[in-house]
């Protein structure tokens, strides 16, 4: 059996008007917001969480609370310090909600850190992972050029820091600065010196801006809220991968920065920086000047010791005299027996000329040919008894053969003697006809040549030849000054009347035009 339950009207509270969700939720936002309006707020910072939307939602803790934060992109963008997991904060803004999940958040506009203490803290924290990396590491440290010749500045235009240095490199060795203005606190500063230092790097060293030879990181003393854009991670790492040597020069003796650590050079001051880089010019020329001092007297010294030990190994050494004496005697002794051994020589090859001599006597020599004529005789009449077949035989065939050689008649030899000669002339003609035809042709074609490079050829196409008192005139100037005039046509030469007859002809303008027309107008 079903139970059935009455309404037995309103009961307590039935009275409240109803609300919807939003418009309780923006009761309760009104309420919180009219209630706390600006909040600052001390805590450590939790999850922190970004977005691609660029905003920055995080959470702020203590020992027994957590509330939940936002900061919009564009107060974001300005921040100066990033707010980090762990870091002690104090951040300020507005309370309010967030109705779509039920909760209250802070709207954060500022962040600041909560003290030193906790900044100090987060840079130890940094240090220690970039030193793990080994970006801190002393191997990785370069030497700075002995003479830079173009020095890069990345610092603060406006500030004093550019002034001391460059009055400093001025007085110590004048060189070529580029300067490339950064900001050097607050936001964006560590972001533009990252930049400066890369885009130094990025030069080519022939382009029409050279590349620097070293590099100076530049800013005056402050707080460590004041130098922490050169403590940032991105400045850290453009200066360790910088193959430009880089002298950091942040603040004072006493300021610490994590540039410092990962440059090659750490100066106390900027002017210090500008000092490292470059030496000083006057005591380089200086110690030049004692270089040269001590070449030179190192030189004269090397020479005279030289000189010394010459002179003492050429006093050791036997004189020339002493030297050449021994053989000057031996070819005196030479001389003296060259003599006597020539004389020795020339009788010994007289008398054995005589010898010769002795056996070519004229009454010798005919007893031996006399000897000797008896013994061809001998042999002659012994041969001529066994060979005077042979000789006879020899005889005849001597006889046959110069009946062969016998001389023809004279008048057959005169007969082909004249032939010959007929042959000669005949051909001789020949040759003398063609070479006069040769010869007249040529002088026919140079005749023709002439006639047609003359200038009688040119009269025959209506040209004249002037002449004034026998030479040839090429200006009407020249025609005036002659006395004479004559004209060469192609048929012959025509007088005409010269400057004389010309002046005696004139009376008068009326004179003289009629004295033009007398005989040489009709002819010209």
């Amino acid at each position: 059996m079903d139970e059935i339950v009455l309404d037995e009207g309103p009961g307590p509270g039935r009275n409240a008007p109803e609300m919807t969700v939003s418009e309780l939720a923006g009761a309760v936002r009104r309420v919180i917001e009219s209630g706390f309006g600006r909040v600052r707020v001390r805590g450590e910072v939790g999850r922190v969480s970004a977005p691609r939307s660029g905003h920055l939602y995080l959470d702020l803790k203590d020992a027994t609370a957590v509330l939940a934060a936002v900061i919009w992109k564009g107060t974001a963008a300005r921040l100066a310090t990033r707010p980090e997991e762990g870091m002690e904060v104090i951040a300020s803004g507005r309370l309010t909600t967030f109705p779509g999940q039920s909760k209250y958040q802070l709207v954060i506009e500022a962040v600041e850190p909560a003290g030193l203490g906790a900044l100090l803290a987060r840079l130890e924290r940094r240090k220690a992972a970039l030193a793990a990396e080994g970006l801190f590491d002393p191997a990785r440290k370069r030497a700075l050029p002995f003479l830079p010749a173009v020095i890069g500045v990345v610092t603060s235009p406006t500030g004093a820091v550019i002034r001391d240095i460059l009055h400093r490199l001025r007085a110590r060795f004048p060189c070529r600065v580029l300067v490339w203005p950064v900001a050097v606190q607050g936001a964006g500063a560590a972001a533009e010196v990252a930049a400066a230092i890369g885009g130094f790097n990025a030069l080519d060293p022939g382009g029409p801006l050279p590349r620097p030879d070293v590099l100076i990181v530049a800013r005056g003393g402050g707080s460590v809220e004041d130098l922490w854009a050169f403590s940032e991670e991105i400045v850290v790492r453009a200066a360790a991968a910088s193959a430009i040597p880089l002298i950091a020069a942040v603040g004072h003796e006493t300021d610490t920065t994590l540039i410092d650590l990962a440059a090659d050079r750490r100066a106390p001051t900027p002017t210090a920086a500008a000092e490292m880089a470059v030496p000083v010019r006057l005591d380089l020329a200086r110690h030049l000047d004692g270089l040269a001092g001590r070449l030179a007297h190192a030189a004269a010294g090397g020479v005279a010791r030289r000189r010394q030990r010459l002179s003492d190994r050429a006093r050791a050494l036997p004189r020339a005299e002493t030297l050449v004496a021994p053989a000057a005697q031996r070819l005196d002794a030479a001389a003296e027996r060259l003599a006597a051994g020539l004389r020795a020589a020339t009788a010994a090859g007289r008398l054995r000329l005589a010898r010769a001599a002795a056996a070519l006597r004229p009454r010798l020599l005919a007893e031996g040919l006399e000897g000797h004529r008896r013994a061809l005789a001998e042999l002659a009449r012994r041969a001529g008894r066994g060979g005077e077949g042979q000789l006879r035989a020899a005889a005849l065939r001597l006889a046959g053969a110069a009946a062969g050689l016998r001389p023809l008649p004279l008048s057959r030899r005169i007969a082909a003697a004249r032939r010959a000669l007929a042959g000669f002339a005949q051909r001789a003609g020949r040759a003398g006809e063609e070479r006069r035809r040769a010869l007249a042709e040529a002088l026919a074609a140079l005749d023709r040549l002439r006639l047609g490079l003359g200038y009688q050829a040119t009269l025959g196409r209506g040209y004249a030849v002037v002449r004034g008192d026998g030479a040839v005139v090429t200006t009407a100037a020249a025609a005036a000054r002659a006395q004479t005039l004559e004209i060469e046509f192609r048929d012959g030469r025509l007088a005409a009347p010269g400057r004389a007859r010309r002046r005696r002809g004139t009376g008068g303008r009326g004179g003289g035009e009629e004295g033009a027309d007398d005989g040489q107008g009709r002819l010209l």
